[in-house]
């Protein structure tokens, strides 16, 4: 009866364990943000005009949004729409945290022409994929 007793004793020590090897880890497969970015003017872009494209971690209020993934790039002559493809690494990922996209176009000189004036929410669900189709910028002045 002892003898019983100490091996389900042991079993119930040993099983956590063992269901905790078996336990499979975050994929490490990388997840691509893709879509367009665009603006309504008609207008033609400086050949210097500098486009940047974030996604950003925006799950804490008052609080400065985080930066997970960035693609910078210079206009060179090229015009709207520009496509975009964020890269992110899925364990950067919290599946209670808030992300979005943003985008801005500056001058040369830094002067900020057009940038997204709305929250462009990302749902990571596991999809090696997410594509944002196209994000509409405003003029600033």
């Amino acid at each position: 009866m002892v003898r019983i007793t100490r091996m389900l004793a042991v079993g119930m020590v040993a099983a956590p364990l063992l269901a905790a090897c078996a336990t499979i880890a975050p994929s490490e497969q990388p997840v691509s943000v893709t879509g367009s970015i665009t603006y309504r003017e008609r207008m033609a872009l400086p050949p210097t005009a500098q486009v940047e494209v974030t996604l950003a971690d925006v799950s804490l209020m008052d609080a400065p949004s985080k930066t997970i993934a960035q693609q910078s790039f210079t206009a060179d002559g090229r015009q709207v729409p520009f496509a975009f493809s964020l890269t992110v690494d899925e364990r950067k990922l919290d599946p209670r945290g808030r992300y979005s996209v943003s985008a801005r176009i500056t001058d040369a000189s830094g002067k900020l022409m057009f940038i997204t004036d709305t929250h462009n929410g990302v749902s990571f669900d596991s999809r090696p994929r997410v594509d944002m189709g196209t994000l509409v910028m405003v003029r600033t002045r």
